[in-house]
């Protein structure tokens, strides 16, 4: 009897496995209001479950405007593809997106206008990219999303929401870490935002930026400490993880009579340039799976940290690792073209 017992739970656990293993893992890809996105978009639809334009803003008072390219509507209802266009608020303005969360009467237009637009364009449903948010309106924030969500599943649409990331509750050593928890990260109630939505596209990208000294753009340490954070809080099954198409090069700078560092992000086939032009050598970070460079550019260094197909295969490995509903990918157009074809060899799994 317990022998039979032991293959019966082998037997379970295989089985588990097994479905686990034929998921497919949904892919979300971002894009913007320019050509090389849609290009990007129209060569590789095949490999594309979702795309979410950054299309929509709303201002202080629940006003919505912006639109999608209808040939990306088109294509992609040709090739059954999901379209769920991200709502922003307009310039990450804090104070006007303060004033939305504290007015009932504009947060009902917003919410009208979001089942609006769904039900005009026949869109899969809409993502929140609300971000810029101070800690203060964190319950505010939750409760519009509340809205939001009950209005667009009663009328038959999906809901997600991109999330800022953090490690912890901390704030951090830092006057920096205090800064950036307090009006960047700190304002995402992720339980709850799970539990109301449709799933959550974990931004785990933008580790370092223009603010920041060098460093990867998603480092595989930073994702896993973002993901051991999250995933008490949101089943996996719910969680799209966030992967950078973007790469980032820091260089001095000399803006609005001040001289500084400034970063910026580039395209794969700019950062390949730039490092080609310098004669640089590219390095591979085995521990954050990242490739990088720095070059003397009239004896200052300059750095770059790139996204490549490399980097891109490590961090699509956390899907399966952790079980995760999918990938939510920023943006179409800055990646290195060889990333498709291992999504296509990969379709299955």
């Amino acid at each position: 009897m317990a022998v039979l017992r032991i293959t019966l739970v082998a037997l379970l656990l295989a089985g588990a496995a097994g479905t686990a293993a034929a998921q497919k893992v949904e892919r979300l890809f971002y894009t913007i209001d320019n050509e090389k996105c849609f290009e990007s978009f129209r060569e590789n639809i095949g490999s594309i479950d979702i795309v979410g334009p950054q299309s929509y803003k709303f201002d202080a008072h629940g006003i919505l405007w912006g639109s999608v390219d209808k040939r990306m509507l088109g294509l992609a209802a040709r090739h059954n593809v999901k379209v769920m266009p991200l709502l922003v608020n307009a310039g990450f303005d804090q104070p006007a997106f303060h004033a939305l969360l504290v007015d009932s009467s504009a947060k009902a237009r917003a919410v009208a206008a979001m089942v609006r637009i769904c039900r005009e364009h026949k869109f899969y449903g809409l993502q929140f990219d609300f971000e810029n948010i101070h800690v203060r309106d964190r319950d505010a924030f939750t409760e519009f999303y509340r809205q939001a969500a009950h209005a667009l599943h009663a009328a038959g649409f999906a809901i997600s929401i991109a999330v800022v990331p953090r490690v912890s509750e901390n704030t951090g050593p830092t006057e920096y870490h205090k800064w950036i928890y307090e009006f960047w990260r700190g304002a995402y109630d992720y339980k709850a935002l799970g539990e109301i939505g449709d799933f959550i596209s974990l931004m785990t990208y933008d580790q370092h930026t223009h603010r920041t000294t060098p460093g990867p753009v998603a480092g595989l340490r930073w994702m896993e400490a973002v993901i051991r954070f999250v995933l008490p809080m949101v089943p996996a099954s719910k969680i799209s993880i966030g992967i950078p198409f973007y790469s980032y090069r820091w260089q001095p700078s000399y803006q609005n009579g001040q001289a500084h560092v400034w970063g910026r992000s580039l395209d794969y086939a700019e950062a390949i340039g730039l490092a080609d032009r310098h004669g640089a050598r590219w390095q591979w970070d085995d521990q954050d799976k990242v490739s990088f460079t720095y070059y003397p550019n009239e004896y200052i260094n300059e750095f770059l940290f790139i996204e490549d197909a490399r980097s891109f295969a490590a961090k699509y490995e956390l899907v399966t690792k952790y079980g995760f509903r999918g990938i939510s990918v920023w943006r179409l157009g800055h990646e290195d073209p060889r990333i498709w074809k291992q999504l296509r060899d990969g379709s299955n799994r």
